[in-house]
């Protein structure tokens, strides 16, 4: 997978957060847009799995768009969006694997069987007594 760091754009915010009045001078919370269709990076077939996985988090324009306000400095803060954005995309890739239907094998149905049995006997014996038969 490729790094799309060099086709995000970020945009810098005042966060909340730990830092006290630092805080209210700083803008440390970072936005990175990576618009999905506009990529050089990535073929036709991965930007439409990308938008239909990732759709919740792209906006009406086609900027998948993610944020960080955990650091205290700006640069931690875009090193986290660059993460977690190629995290998303790497996640978005992945292909599931299909699954294989299997049988029961003959021992577990042979154990499954044997238990009922139990089971039926256990309950034979826990009935009242009926002199009447």
């Amino acid at each position: 997978m490729p790094d799309i760091s060099k086709e995000i754009k970020f945009k810098t915010a005042r966060s909340g957060g730990k830092g006290g009045q630092h805080v209210n001078k700083v803008e440390t919370m970072v936005e990175g847009y990576w618009h999905v269709q506009h990529s050089r990076l990535i073929d036709i077939n991965e930007k439409n799995r990308i938008t239909d996985k990732l759709a919740n988090k792209i906006n009406a324009d086609g900027f998948l768009i993610i944020k960080s306000q955990t650091a205290r400095t700006q640069l931690e803060n875009k090193e986290n969006v660059v993460r977690k954005i190629n995290l998303a995309i790497h996640k978005a890739l992945l292909i599931p694997k299909t699954r294989k239907a299997t049988h029961p094998t003959s021992a577990s149905k042979e154990d499954r069987l044997t238990s009922k049995k139990n089971t039926s006997a256990k309950k034979q014996y826990r009935k009242k007594i009926s002199f009447d038969e």
